[in-house]
């Protein structure tokens, strides 16, 4: 199975889309277009399962920079999460907020 990452998508690109897209080159198991979680709009990111790792490298030597409406494709391997999670952010401090610090919202 190829995990593949697609950068750069509009903010209208659905699943459809880009499942069509990639099924060109082979057998598409699974599209996940990321969307806001506030307001369903499409992020401008996807991640695409393919079935067949030749399958899935073809459509990223083809897709990678060619265009979906009016935008060129960010088309690559996807690559695994870090492990820990995202890291950063605040996480810390309690009671008042007198200090001298900043919250990070």
């Amino acid at each position: 199975m190829k995990n593949i990452f697609v950068g750069n998508l509009s903010f209208g690109a659905t699943e459809n889309g880009v499942r069509a897209a990639f099924e060109q080159y082979g057998t598409v198991d699974r599209v996940n277009v990321i969307t806001d979680r506030d307001t369903g709009q499409a992020k401008g990111f996807a991640f695409v399962e393919m079935a067949n790792n030749d399958e899935g490298d073809r459509a990223i030597d083809e897709l990678n920079g060619s265009e979906m409406d009016g935008r060129a494709m960010n088309v690559s391997e996807a690559r695994p999460k870090p492990e820990g999670g995202r890291g950063g952010g605040y996480s810390g401090g309690g009671g008042n907020s007198r200090g001298g610090g900043r919250n990070r919202y």
